[in-house]
């Protein structure tokens, strides 16, 4: 019904007479009738842009746009969205006739009795904002999604009106380019050059992008056709270690993808840009993908996983090609299906280079744990989610998108098969390819192909949120099974069932019996379990792809790391943490010492490091000052020991870095920094510069700490860009309470936030459990500030600004101001909230787990 009203205010629109609509009479942002009406009307959109950028950033950014379209009807007033004023606009032509500029709204009125039936031609001179121009010193990067190209230039901001961009750029005559297009032309004059591109393939507004700056420019064999790569790396050992292999990463995923999808690489070029400090791990801008710099480029001592985290990173963002850039979503409410397919499919290209053994570890330590660390919240949120208008959309993203919905892909593959799987996806990508599609128009494909009813299965998983909560009860006769049972109940939220396969295993001495199961009642039996001789303990979730609360055997602890599965043993290690947050078998200190005794024998390099992530926030959050300071020399040593004893090199750098983290005597800060000031890491372990620098600020935390280690480690550093992010860190480290917290008053203003990368690590520093009686002044004015940052900040800056700050908070005292705040704002924004609720979770439980 809601829908049909709206569609008739639509059809109202278009056909009252001709008119400016006064002030008040639509939304700023780009709302859902918005988008709806002009998605209606609008077609063959050409947006002709030239910018003229010049050497310092501190000067406006001047603009040129013809802007054409086809208008399937005139009757009222049209939109453009730009976020300025009017003063902005120097200039406005509309079909050849000069017409005032007029902004309300954050957008600009195209009056009625300009615009013509069929094809509209405007042309705009403007100040270009620097909203998303990601301006710095030296260079500069665009960054759109996911409704920040209108901060920039006007233009129809929703996804579903896809456009082909002709960009022109004249910027400083040193600096390198890259652009959705290949470039095709380059004209010198007085120290600066115009450089002109092709035009772009048909993309949304948040896939157009550039890059402009002093970086260094390469090409190389990425993929077919050749790739363009600018970077700004300085460290010939990176360099020399990392470009090839990047080549190489992107080579491999473009050709897995255009086999598996059977379409080839679905755009006129490919092209990358390393930035500093860049706000994610990577963006999918058609010809111009961005990556985080640090991520990239890998030295000598980067640890296996850096490797294949990177590999999984380019994955990622090449899958974006076929999975929301060929076939983009048609609003940001699906914002989540590009995201689970870009993770998929990065996924099965890890699978094919590391094997599927590996692949079933890595798809299982990256996903369930983050997942979880949302959906066992009380602001979990479902995966597809409503959205009313787009200045909204970046409250969107975040772990449930990232991280659970490629779980469920997974389950859905397991439920379709992964051949009528692949060939459902295979038709999606034909039907709406350099289109828009939805979710419901995803599962209408996919179950031509399936031989079960999708309808109920997405609404459990895709449109609900939460996950199950399992338990289980076995008896024995003479020696065997006689009856498993195992019953399903959701966390919280009403009574609901999750249909998955899943596997549990019945251990003995000499093997392993490993029963698949389809679950799918709320009570149901394991038949294939019945009359099996009694096993010494059984692991539920054996394989990993289950997704819940899994009970935990208590006869497995002494045994856990004896399994030979890596996988079965970070099942394991996931459920003892997930049921200790619950309530439900060890305490933490319980857990602590678990995890402790088996860091010698954990020689798999992905579960030794989650072991000792669960380790550090345990330890922090879920203990209490008395019981670390009691128990922390006996745990350094352990740590140290373990370090020693494990003979690979990056399992000796991840005990090295828990050491690093988790340290509080004396003894240990004078063995750290020794290893610091004659940069002679134990035997075995390899620190690049980065790691120093992370050392120092370790060090500088510490009552110990020698003032002169932050200002000593700045002169180690050459790399101006590192030199920067160093001078922006230190203050929230400083021993001086003062210096702190004028850091953090400093980020009331939002241009010392712009290095959002930055303002994350230094509030994470800030907020640390050692600074915690002089930081939690700061957590009222944190959550004061959300919207600001939501308004102001990149798509994962409001859920990072929170969890930098609440982390690691057990004191009641923080639970209040959070629960003060909640309950002086009964009408807050139901997003951010949601991600209030969802960062405050473990200082919630740690009122009831902390002894």
């Amino acid at each position: 019904m809601q829908r049909f009203l709206v569609l008739i205010l639509i059809l109202h629109s278009f056909c009252c007479d001709a008119q400016l609509q006064p002030s008040g009479k639509f939304q700023s942002g780009v709302s859902r009738v918005l988008a709806d009406q002009r998605s209606a009307l609008l077609s063959e959109i050409h947006y002709d842009l030239s910018f003229n950028i010049p050497a310092s950033k501190t000067q406006s950014i001047t603009a040129k746009e013809i802007l054409t379209f086809n208008l399937k009807s005139v009757g009222a007033d049209l939109l453009l969205d730009f976020k300025a004023t009017a003063s902005q606009v120097t200039k406005l032509r509309v079909n050849g006739k000069e017409a005032t500029a007029i902004l309300e709204q954050e957008h600009l009125i195209l009056s009625a009795r300009d615009l013509v039936k069929g094809l509209n031609k405007i042309e705009i001179e403007f100040r270009a904002g620097d909203y998303a121009l990601n301006r710095n010193e030296d260079y500069l990067y665009t960054l759109f999604v996911p409704d920040r190209a209108r901060t920039v230039f006007p233009c129809f901001d929703q996804p579903n009106l896809k456009a082909v961009f002709k960009l022109q750029l004249k910027v400083p005559e040193k600096w390198k380019v890259l652009g959705n297009g290949a470039l095709v032309n380059t004209i010198v004059a007085a120290g600066y050059k115009t450089c002109m591109f092709n035009p772009s393939d048909k993309i949304s507004t948040y896939l157009f992008s550039f890059a402009a700056g002093k970086f260094t420019s390469i090409t190389g064999n990425g993929g077919q056709p050749a790739t363009q790569f600018l970077y700004r790396e300085t460290d010939t050992g990176k360099i020399k270690n990392s470009v090839d292999s990047i080549f190489n990463a992107h080579a491999d995923a473009v050709s897995f993808l255009a086999s598996w999808t059977k379409i080839p690489y679905p755009f006129q070029k490919i092209g990358f840009v390393s930035i500093p400090d860049f706000q994610f791990g990577g963006m999918e801008h058609v010809g111009a993908i961005q990556y985080k710099s640090s991520t990239l480029f890998l030295d000598a001592g980067a640890t296996k996983d850096q490797y294949v985290s990177r590999s999984n990173l380019i994955s990622h963002e090449l899958a974006h090609m076929w999975f929301g850039d060929l076939v983009s979503i048609d609003w940001f409410n699906d914002v989540w299906m590009k995201e689970v397919f870009a993770n998929f499919m990065a996924d099965k290209v890890t699978e094919k280079l590391t094997g599927t053994e590996s692949f079933n570890l890595k798809f299982l330590t990256d996903h369930f744990p983050a997942a979880y660390s949302t959906d066992r919240s009380a602001g979990a949120n479902p995966i597809r989610q409503d959205l009313v208008n787009l200045n909204e959309a970046g409250s969107l993203y975040g772990n449930i998108i990232y991280h659970k919905a490629p779980i469920i892909m997974r389950q859905l593959e397991r439920l379709m098969g992964k051949e009528k799987f692949q060939e459902g996806i295979q038709a999606y990508l034909k039907k709406y390819a350099y289109g828009n599609a939805t979710w419901p128009d995803l599962i209408d494909i996919l179950n031509q192909h399936a031989s079960t009813d999708l309808v109920a299965w997405d609404k459990v998983w895709v449109n609900d949120s939460g996950r199950p909560v399992i338990d289980y009860e076995v008896q024995y006769s003479g020696g065997n099974i006689s009856k498993l049972t195992l019953r399903q109940a959701p966390e919280r939220g009403p009574k609901r069932i999750w249909t998955q396969h899943v596997e549990i295993a019945l251990v003995y001495p000499d093997h392993i019996k490993e029963l698949s199961l389809n679950i799918s009642q709320e009570i149901q039996q394991v038949i294939e379990a019945k009359g099996l001789p009694k096993p010494e303990y059984i692991l539920f979730n054996s394989s990993g792809i289950g997704y819940g609360v899994w009970p935990t055997d208590p006869a497995m602890l002494p045994k856990v790391y004896s399994l030979k599965s890596p996988v079965m043993r970070a099942s394991a290690y996931i459920s003892l943490y997930e049921n200790m947050l619950n309530g439900r078998g060890l305490k933490p200190q319980e857990l602590l010492d678990l995890f402790t005794a088996g860091l010698q024998q954990e020689t798999n390099a992905l579960n030794l490091n989650l072991m000792l992530g669960y380790m550090n926030t345990i330890f922090w959050t879920y203990t209490t000052d008395k019981f670390r300071e009691a128990h922390a020399a006996d745990l350094e040593d352990k740590i140290w020991k373990a370090m020693d004893a494990q003979t690979v090199g990056n399992n000796k750098k991840l005990l090295f870095k828990a050491y690093q983290n988790m340290f509080l005597n004396r003894t240990a800060y004078d063995k750290l920094e020794s290893v610091w000031e004659h940069q002679a890491p134990p035997a075995g372990v390899k620190l690049t510069e980065d790691d120093y620098t992370s050392l120092s600020f370790s060090l500088a935390l510490r009552k110990f700490s020698d003032s002169a280690i932050l200002p000593s480690q700045l002169k180690r550093i050459s790399n101006v860009d590192m030199r920067k992010r160093f001078e922006f860190i230190a203050p929230a480290l400083s021993a001086d309470e003062k210096e702190r917290a004028a850091f953090f008053d400093s980020l009331s203003d939002r241009k010392n936030r712009g290095k959002e990368a930055n303002v994350i690590v230094a509030l994470s520093y800030l907020h640390h459990p050692l600074r915690q009686g002089t930081s939690k002044k700061y957590l009222r004015k944190t959550l004061a500030m959300l919207e600001e940052i939501q308004q102001t900040g990149d798509i994962f800056f409001p859920q990072s600004w929170l969890l930098s700050s609440f982390s690691y908070y057990q004191s009641a005292d923080a639970l209040q101001v959070v629960n003060d705040f909640i309950k002086e704002h009964p009408n807050y924004n139901r997003q951010l909230m949601m991600k209030i609720l969802q960062a405050t979770d473990p200082v919630t439980r740690a009122q009831k787990l902390v002894e």
